[in-house]
């Protein structure tokens, strides 16, 4: 009885150990991703980072569809 006392108290320490190891791990938060410029679809008016957006001169579109249907002659 006294070694399951022991084994069962060493089990608890070491899980408590493994514990406080993982939680000093995952408080370091993760940097945050660079901020983006949002733009307005040009024709529907949809708000979008710029990154998804197609560039038709000066304008943003949010797909090639609304690019075409807005009457741009560039491809």
């Amino acid at each position: 009885m006294k070694f399951l006392l022991l084994l069962g108290v060493l089990g608890l320490l070491w899980w408590v150990w493994k514990k406080r190891q993982r939680s000093v791990g995952e408080q370091v938060p993760p940097p945050a991703p660079a901020a983006e410029n949002m733009v307005v679809c040009a024709h529907c008016g949809v708000l979008m980072p710029e990154s998804d957006g197609l560039k038709d001169g000066l304008l943003f579109y949010c797909s090639e569809a609304h690019r075409l249907a807005a009457g741009s002659t560039k491809h």
